[in-house]
């Protein structure tokens, strides 16, 4: 099986395409480029596909080098036979792979080793043929001086044939494929630890059985955080009762071809092998495989928020008061230009127990006035909604000017906190406010995200954002990988402006990274903000191949050439160019030109490396050049008399915003502390199977109170469509 036939297995895309992709990916070629910009020469293949195939690839040469690597081991012990050889050559599933490879592999000394240093495994092979032989009088003959007995050596030989069994494919593939159909998951409370108050949060797994195969992935993490917390015990087994008797039935009839004097010994080795051996591994690996899809079940839930958090609406470039709300401590508030800059900072205690509220609304309708505020960006924690009445109660003396000039009043958003403070203490937030503190600081990335979450959430790592499902039970290094595959999508799809990003923003750019990213920082900190792409290859390091992967998705607002404010690559600048001047215009009359656009004949202007499918995207963007790919940011207010989770009453009809969404449903924040869960089975009428296909993260629904429980602060929602 060849590369390119193991991807194809796997994904739906044609080998040209799959060989065309490989290749750039040799060439170093980053995927966002590759899927945007080498459309033709893959068959129109989106990023997601471009990820597989990246993976797949990689997968395929480590299970390569993995057969080597059994090849030679089997042959320095001069046991690869002809027979063996081809097996492990035309495999290439790991797991059959390692079940070839068991019984060469080295291990510690196992009982059937020193049943072999005592000279038994003649006697086994005698038993495991099934012969007519009198095994009691053979057995007699292996007695020395350590074989003190013949029920010594016909334990001994059993040893040896258990580890024969267990080390037979055949038998581990069909055991495995046993226990994926019908394995049951149980788990039993730990006594000494029932009534501890953290115990009760996993009471419903004191006493829980189901089958494996129907465990939802939640499910599976929550029981695995109570056995590792000390709360329960685990097992699997393909009964509740633990005697695997349907996978002994089933060894019994692949080894049994005789009933004779060796049969009961045959029959002992096989429920020895199968107690100590096999059931402990295939179980384990049962385990392992199913949490293993639970973690990429939940992985992929948590990309699928990520996603949808990063490309939330921004606010754009606005003049934003930032307000961290609090009661004791007061509220923290600044004042950020357009950019974002921090230009004044304050704190204020409008509620309990200070209540300065008349003097607190005197410093905000001055803040306003001062720095022509156009926006005020609330934080969802402790004492937002009370802050939130507060703000609208002040009556302010000057309103922001709109695009005629009209009057237009100060806009109002409660945005989520989430990660601000790990932000706020980061060697990030450090170097961009040396001299301010950490409130300070997490007051500053509240308004910033407001104006583009995406600019402002990248300088936070994924997993403290806290739009996941047990993201600290999951393989680590996966979550990892494919939170930050989601970053530099999301990054890429929208671009960014070179002359404002952050490094934290600029290193997630195609083709960049982090070094590259501090270089760009500092070339724009010395010589200014850029004026054209071309001058982005001045910057020290960045060569002729970085600058071809990351030029197209940078930015350069009101620069020299127009082009440089969109999403046309400058390889493609000639091309643009003559169509303009097939048109009798120039470049920036073409520009947002709609009736000329319509007549370019695309086929007229297809180059070696730009096909039709290219050429579309140049005049999708020729039409509306640097367009943001994101909705606007949309007002939103609470119900104002849900204040507290005691003002929730079954039945009420509230507005709230999904802020994070699981396998099992939705939670959906209605303005207080505690978000109510809409479960999936009451998204809407009939069956669905994921969540995203009825709502979105922070999309504004309507729900409707189905049950209030206070004192374990759970609300049950459903949601009105």
């Amino acid at each position: 099986m060849t590369n390119i036939q193991f991807i194809q297995s796997q994904v739906t895309a044609s080998p040209k395409s799959i060989e065309a992709t490989l290749k750039l990916l040799s060439e170093d070629c980053t995927i966002p480029f590759i899927s945007r910009y080498r459309k033709d020469q893959t068959g129109n293949l989106d990023e997601v596909v471009i990820e597989q195939i990246a993976k797949l690839s990689k997968q395929f040469d480590e299970i390569v080098k993995r057969k080597e690597s059994i090849l030679k081991t089997i042959d320095e012990q001069g046991q690869l036979t002809p027979e063996l050889a081809r097996k492990i050559k035309e495999s290439f599933n790991l797991t059959e792979l390692e079940d070839l490879y068991l019984p060469y592999k080295k291990k510690k000394k196992t009982r059937a080793d020193i049943a072999r240093e005592n000279g038994l495994e003649p006697l086994a092979k005698i038993i495991f043929a099934q012969g007519k032989d009198d095994i009691e009088f053979i057995s007699t003959q292996y007695i020395n001086d350590k074989i003190k007995n013949e029920d010594e050596a016909l334990q001994g030989a059993r040893d040896i044939i258990a580890e024969w069994i267990n080390e037979n494919s055949y038998i581990r593939k069909n055991l495995r494929g046993l226990f994926q159909r019908k394995a049951i998951v149980a788990t039993k409370v730990v006594k000494t630890k029932k009534d501890e108050e953290a115990a009760q949060k996993y009471s419903q797994y004191f006493d829980w059985a189901e089958p494996m195969s129907k465990v939802p992935s939640h499910r599976l993490l929550a029981m695995l955080r109570a056995e590792s917390e000390g709360f329960v015990k685990l097992n699997i087994d393909l009964n509740p009762e633990g005697s695997g008797e349907e996978a002994i039935v089933f060894i019994e009839n692949e080894i049994i071809k005789a009933q004779n004097d060796t049969t009961n010994h045959i029959e002992l080795a096989i429920k020895d092998c199968y107690k100590r051996l096999l059931e402990p591994a295939i179980s384990n690996e049962t385990l392992q495989d199913a949490k293993a899809k639970a973690d990429s079940k939940a992985i992929d839930v948590f990309a699928g928020n990520l996603s949808q958090l990063l490309l939330a609406p921004p606010l754009g470039e606005k003049r934003i008061l930032a307000i961290d709300p609090g009661f004791r401590s007061g509220c923290k508030v600044v004042c950020l230009d357009e950019k974002g800059d921090l230009l004044y900072n304050e704190t204020i205690y409008p509620h309990q127990p200070q209540n300065e509220s008349a003097m607190a609304m005197k410093k905000i309708r001055s803040m306003v006035n001062a720095y022509n505020i156009e926006a005020i960006s609330i934080g969802n924690g402790t004492a937002s909604r009370e802050t939130e009445f507060f703000i609208k109660k002040i009556a302010f003396d000057t309103r922001a000017k709109g695009e005629q000039g009209e009057a237009k009043p100060v806009q109002v958003f409660i945005v989520s906190e989430a990660g601000a403070s790990v932000y706020s203490a980061s060697k990030i937030a450090r170097e961009e406010f040396p001299k301010y503190d950490v409130t300070v600081r997490g007051s500053v990335s509240i308004g910033r995200r407001l104006s583009d979450p995406l600019a402002e959430l990248v300088k936070i790592d994924p997993k403290s954002i806290g739009v996941g499902q047990y993201q600290h039970d999951v393989d680590q290094t996966k979550l990892k990988e494919e939170l930050d595959t989601v970053v530099v999508r999301c990054v890429n799809s929208v671009g960014i402006n070179i002359n404002t990003a952050s490094k934290s923003l600029l290193s997630y750019v195609s083709g960049i990274g982090e070094k590259m990213a501090e270089n760009i920082v500092a070339f724009r900190s010395e010589n200014g903000p850029f004026e054209d792409r071309k001058q982005i290859k001045k910057v020290p390091r960045l060569g002729d191949k970085a600058y071809q992967q990351a030029a197209a998705f940078v930015r350069i607002h009101n620069g020299k050439n127009p082009l440089d404010n969109s999403a046309v690559h400058p390889e493609a600048y000639p091309i643009v160019e003559k169509m303009a001047k097939d048109l009798g215009l120039k470049t920036n009359d073409l520009i947002a030109n709609r009736e000329k656009i319509s007549l370019i004949k695309l086929e007229n202007y297809i180059t070696p490396e730009i096909g039709i499918l290219g050429l579309k995207d140049i005049v999708k963007e020729l039409e509306k050049p640097g367009l943001d790919p994101r909705k606007a940011a949309k007002v939103f207010e609470f119900d104002p008399t849900v204040t507290t989770i005691k003002n929730v009453r079954t039945g009420m009809i509230l507005p709230g915003i999904v802020n994070n969404i699981t396998a099992f449903g939705c939670f959906v924040d209605i303005g207080i502390k505690e978000s109510g869960l809409v479960h999936i089975s009451q998204l809407k009428a009939g069956f669905v199977s994921d969540v995203n296909e009825v709502v979105k993260l922070h999309q504004h629904v309507q729900v409707k109170v189905v049950e209030v429980d206070e004192e374990r602060k759970r609300i049950q929602l459903t949601m009105i469509l």
